[in-house]
Order: structure tokens, then sequence, then C-alpha cells
């Protein structure tokens, strides 16, 4: 007879940690982008971001935009870059593992002359030789400003950090997994001087699987404290808006034939008496019930009561019954 201790020892391990089977076969299956809304909001505003950061920088006008995200083998999305961009890798502490950023040559070659003021007037650079010392610099730039907002945007879901470790000009050498594990691809459109370039995004499937729950939440609304300084300027210039009311002591409805008779000189009565109530309008709309009376020399009312704006018959006995006066 086994005893749990023997059962134990020779059950494979596997099966004693029903964890790391669904792991696995998490890992196998792959990534299903379509059940992760939350990580297309994240890259919309990863590129959201990056366009802002630019903007204090350059004269001219720069767009950032996600045009797609896909998932794959690691070595097959970098093949596609080979010699034709600098990636920079980031490690992610957090995360406890690295993503990758890539520039593809015509995306650097446009922000250079973005940087340098450029106006687009010459013909775009084509050739494909090796990448100049300042280009690298700009290119590093960017890794810097990208680190931020990749902070920033998947901050919705997991607090880390994103350190730029190195920048590579050849793919084979820009490796955080190996070829073959599976992982997510997000490409952004930078388009700047009639022109655009590619920024790639790889993050190994690895690390986004502890974030498949956050990930998969559909995000409603987004609650944002109310910015006291802001409330308040608002407020003032509201309250600084000019607003024309009008005093209607009676109202009477006449026919057309009775107003076609009326001639200059005529008088016409009014039922209303010094206690009958005067309906205040703002804008055609009935704002309060109120008292004539004369202070200092002056006619005056006195606010009796607030109008109920629910759109039911606003007269009252008391109140004005006919023509405006």
């Amino acid at each position: 007879m086994e005893t749990p201790a023997t059962q134990s020892a020779t059950t494979p391990a596997i099966l004693r940690d029903p964890a790391g089977i669904r792991a696995r076969i998490q890992e196998a299956a792959g990534l299903s982008l379509d059940r992760l809304p939350m990580l297309q909001l994240i890259l919309d505003r990863l590129a959201t971001a990056c366009g802002d950061a630019l903007k204090h920088r350059v004269a001219s006008t720069v767009f950032y935009a996600l045009s797609g995200v896909e998932s794959g083998r690691f070595g097959e999305f970098l093949d596609v870059h080979d010699n034709n961009a600098v990636a920079g890798i980031f490690h992610a502490p957090g995360w406890d593992g690295h993503i990758l950023v890539g520039l593809d040559r015509d995306l650097l070659y446009t922000m250079v002359e973005v940087l340098f003021g450029a106006d687009g007037s010459e013909p775009a650079a084509e050739d494909e030789r090796a990448f100049s010392a300042i280009e690298l610099r700009v290119a590093q730039m960017v890794f810097e400003q990208v680190g931020r907002a990749l902070e920033a945007a998947f901050g919705l879901v997991s607090q880390t950090a994103f350190r730029l470790e190195r920048t590579e000009t050849r793919m084979e050498f820009a490796v955080i997994g190996r070829r073959t594990n599976n992982a997510v691809q997000a490409k952004f459109l930078f388009q700047a001087l009639n022109r655009s370039g590619e920024m790639f995004l790889v993050i190994p499937q690895a690390l986004l699987n502890p974030l498949r729950a956050s990930l998969a939440k559909v995000l409603t609304g987004e609650s944002t404290a109310r910015d006291p300084r802001w409330s308040s300027q608002i407020a003032a210039e509201v309250q600084k808006a000019e607003v024309t009311l009008r005093a209607v002591l009676e109202e009477r409805h006449l026919t057309l034939g009775e107003i076609a008779g009326l001639t200059v000189g005529q008088v016409i009565g009014l039922d209303a008496t010094p206690a009958t109530r005067i309906k205040l309008e703002g804008n055609d709309r009935p704002l309060f019930w109120a008292r004539a009376g004369q202070a200092q020399g002056s006619y005056v009312l006195r606010i009796d009561e607030v109008i109920a704006q629910d759109g039911k018959d606003l007269k009252d006995k008391d109140g004005p019954h006919g023509l405006a006066g």
C-alpha cells in the first residue's frame, strides 16, 4: 500500500501543481488579443503620449497612431526589421522581464529632419547606410520618451518602471528571450513632413500572462479627481455672464383683429394691482415670482418663489394672466 509520501514522490511535479499546468497551457495556446480590450486602450494611450512628448520639441506637426497588434514568434518579428531599425531593450522590474521597442530607418531619418527644423522640401533619404552617431543619439532620446510613456500607459493595470538598458542596430543581438517564444507586437505609424515611419513594440507573452485578468476588463469610464482651481475659474466666469431679466406684470391674450384695431393713444387697462405677483423671465424662461415695491426712490422687486422648470402650467391665481406688460 502506498503512503501519501510515496504517492507524492511518484506523481510528476507538473500534476502536483495545477497553477503550473494552467500557465503552460496558456503559454502554448497563445494570447487571444480580442479578449484583451485593455491592451488596445493602453497601446492607444502610448501612441498619444509619444506624440504629446514631441510637441514641445519640434515646430512641425507630428502624428503617432496605433496601426496594428498581432501575436506570433519573437524571432519572426525581428527578422522583418533586420538591418533596418534600431532596437531599444527595456527592463521592467515589476514584471521581472524585458520588452523591445524598435524604430525603423524611415522614422529615424524623418525624426532627425524634424528636430533640426527641416520643412520637408528636400527629398527623403533612402540609402541603407549604417546609422550615424546623431541618428543613434536621437533614437536614444526617443527611447527615453517612450519609456516614460510606457510607464504611464501600463499604469492602468500594473505599476512598473521601464528602464532602457541598451540599444542595438542588429536584430540578432536584440535578444530578450528565445526566438521561438510567443510574443505580441504592436506597430505604430509615425508621420511628419508628409513622410512616415514605423515604431514597433514587442512584448513576450510570458510577461502578459500574469496580466490577463486586468487586460480582459472593459473600462467603462474613468473617474478623475476634480481640479479645484479649474472649478473655481469656471464658476467665476459663469458668474460674470450678463443676463437680461424681464418683469412681466400682466399677460393677456388678444385676437389678431383686436390687435389690428388698436390706435395711437389708446389706453389698455390692466387688471393687475400692487398686490399682484410679477413673473421674472430670463431668455423667455420663467424663473421667479416676485412682489413689486419701492426702496430709496426706485421701483424694486422682492423674490418670493422659484418657478419649477418641469413644464407644468406656471401660472397661479395671483400670477399674470394676459398680455406681457
